[in-house]
């Protein structure tokens, strides 16, 4: 879970920070979110390549390993001279740092019985919530009151103290099973599979197309200050945290598919309402409660699923996700920033609601036993 902390903050970093790194580096706030939008491109293709490459690697090995290379490159990131530079590093960082959330999920699987692998599986995923809810809003305020730099170093320091814990407690000699060519195959063939990878598309593309510029949306609809830009942020991973918690408790009772409508239903609510609202910072801090409570656990429940739609390809499947989720941040990501260069901040909103709304008809739609 902490190294899932790790690396939500590693990703989300630059979406708290934007302003300064525009102003300090001298690119505009379009090309500092391409940080964000290369980034994606470099995960979507990792994940799969890199579930291929590694799956006869001992999980021990593999997570630690990870973890320290992440911790390294986010402290180099510190001491980046210039834009290129800080690019460079960050795609090494999430060309290795691609392997960390999917093998954690199915590592975490392989330690504990069945009946408690959903709840376990959404357990690790709480350090992406945390990511959200204490993580992003430190990065905006240490960003905004010490630099860019001091918040990558905070970073990295806390990446090895991952590094060392895990390598600590993670017991040793996990194996999971070997991907070859015949999983992707098996993967396509399966329908169900298919289904909730579309919905991991739509739902990232719709959340990234606001996320990724929320600050300065915020800045120059509401005309809102670093402090209070931290604060939604606060609010977004606060209830992120409280969404997943609940999730956490209901799963193994109502079932995935049903934890997912819920969750699902208050993403596509929340940027609904971030869209109606936009202008009125009291009325998007609520949209954005809203959203918050929803979009961890959305993550969470797809992880779920995916393992129970067909548990030998568990490992393949998680990983595929998470290459799909960061296709939705690249796609996001690239229509908000034009959308923001344009300047049609409100229709921004309701573009990305657009996305998630289909997301959550699909969701509707997958019921097991109807597509399986």
């Amino acid at each position: 879970m902490l190294g899932n902390f790790v690396t939500g903050c590693s990703v989300l970093a630059p979406a708290g920070m934007l302003p300064e790194l525009s102003e300090s580096l001298g690119v505009s706030i379009r090309t500092a979110g391409l940080l964000i939008t290369f980034g994606a491109i470099v995960l979507c293709i990792g994940s799969p390549v890199t579930a291929w490459l590694t799956s006869r690697i001992e999980r021990r090995a593999l997570l630690t390993s990870t973890l320290a290379v992440l911790a390294l490159t986010n402290i180099a990131s510190a001491f980046a001279p210039n834009y290129a530079s800080l690019l460079a590093i960050r795609l090494v960082m999430l060309a290795v740092g691609v392997i960390y959330t999917p093998q954690a999920a199915g590592t975490g699987a392989m330690i504990v019985p069945v009946e408690r692998r959903g709840s376990t599986i959404a357990y690790i995923f709480l350090g992406w919530s945390l990511a959200a809810a204490v993580g992003l809003p430190l990065i905006t305020f240490i960003g905004s009151r010490y630099g860019w730099q001091a918040a990558y170093a905070g970073i990295g320091a806390l990446g090895l103290l991952s590094f060392l814990l895990l390598l600590w407690r993670l017991p040793g000699g996990l194996h999971a099973a070997p991907v070859d060519l015949r999983t992707w195959v098996d993967l396509g063939r399966n329908r169900m599979i298919v289904i909730l990878l579309s919905i991991t598309a739509l739902q990232t593309s719709g959340q990234f197309t606001v996320f990724t510029f929320m600050g300065p949306l915020l800045k120059k609809l509401t005309e809102a200050g670093a402090d209070s830009i931290g604060l939604i942020f606060v609010l977004y991973g606060v209830f992120g945290f409280v969404g997943i918690l609940i999730a956490t408790r209901i799963v193994d009772g109502w079932g995935a598919y049903k934890t997912s409508i819920l969750f699902n239903a208050l993403v596509t609510a929340g940027i609904a309402g971030w869209a109606l609202s936009a202008g009125s910072y009291l009325a998007m801090a609520i949209a954005v409660s809203v959203w918050g409570l929803g979009f961890a656990a959305v993550n969470s429940m797809q992880q779920v699923r995916l393992v129970a739609a067909s548990p030998p390809l568990a490992s393949a499947s998680v990983s595929l996700n998470t290459s799909v989720l960061y296709v939705g941040q690249a796609i996001g990501s690239f229509v908000g920033g034009l959308f923001y260069e344009c300047e049609f901040l409100h229709g921004l909103g309701f573009v990305a609601a657009a996305f998630v709304a289909l997301g959550l008809v699909l969701v509707v739609m997958s019921k097991p036993g109807r597509t399986a």
